[in-house]
């Protein structure tokens, strides 16, 4: 399955439209923007992490399998549970219950931190970034695509969605001490995908354990196989 790259033209109208309104009033009393380089990194930084966020939307999908309708408190409610853009409605490939509950609860959070990202970009720096599909991420999707589904996909996927996980540490680690120190909103955020990611790698640690006796996984391993 080919996945795009970007959202549709019709979807980013939507997005944009989405965030002005979130913005509305909260407009006047807009945080100012950073300056030099604190403010190249804040831009840098939202715009990788929109992008890292969009990837794992379609790896959550693969595991929990999608809805036609999304059941979700979201400004584009297009956007529920559907598939990613471009992509066809997908299975569940996993097994456990636990794992399509947890890949539908980090669904959901993915797509609320996109739109705050944006928001954030938008409102500090006047900029608009569209979602797109890191090379490295597309790797990490083509894996959990050719998957068998049932208790293969269920160890795969704990695996790569781990090391997808463990790839927004160390920047959002640099977000909490190189973001402007008057940006509450955006160390409020970095702090809590630290926080928040950290916690979910441990558990997908303690199922490989518990569950596939694969005790010694270490996320972040280059070219790992699994």
């Amino acid at each position: 399955m080919m996945l795009t790259t970007k959202f549709s033209s019709a979807r980013l109208t939507l997005i944009a439209v989405s965030v002005a309104a979130m913005l509305g009033a909260s407009l006047a009393h807009a945080e100012n923007p950073g300056r030099g380089a604190t403010a190249e990194f804040e831009k840098n930084y939202l715009t990788f992490i929109i992008d890292h966020h969009y990837s794992a939307l379609r790896m959550t999908e693969l595991a929990s399998g999608t809805d036609v309708k999304r059941d979700a408190a979201l400004h584009n409610l297009e956007e529920g549970t559907s598939p990613t853009p471009k992509t066809s409605a997908t299975p569940a490939k996993a097994h456990s219950d636990k794992i399509k509950s947890m890949a539908r609860q980090a669904n959901r959070m993915q797509r609320e931190e996109i739109l705050t990202a944006q928001r954030m970009l938008l409102e500090f720096y006047a900029v608009t970034h569209a979602p797109e599909l890191p090379k490295e991420a597309q790797s990490l999707i083509q894996i959990l695509e050719q998957a068998p589904p049932g208790s293969r996909f269920d160890r795969t996927f704990l695996k790569t969605f781990s090391d997808h996980h463990y790839a927004a540490l160390q920047p959002s680690q640099d977000c909490r001490v190189k973001s402007d120190i008057s940006h509450d909103s955006l160390i409020h955020y970095c702090e809590g995908i630290v926080e928040n990611q950290t916690r979910d790698i441990n558990e997908m640690r303690k199922d490989l354990c518990s569950d596939f006796s694969d005790c010694d996984f270490q996320p972040g391993a280059a070219r790992r196989q699994h």
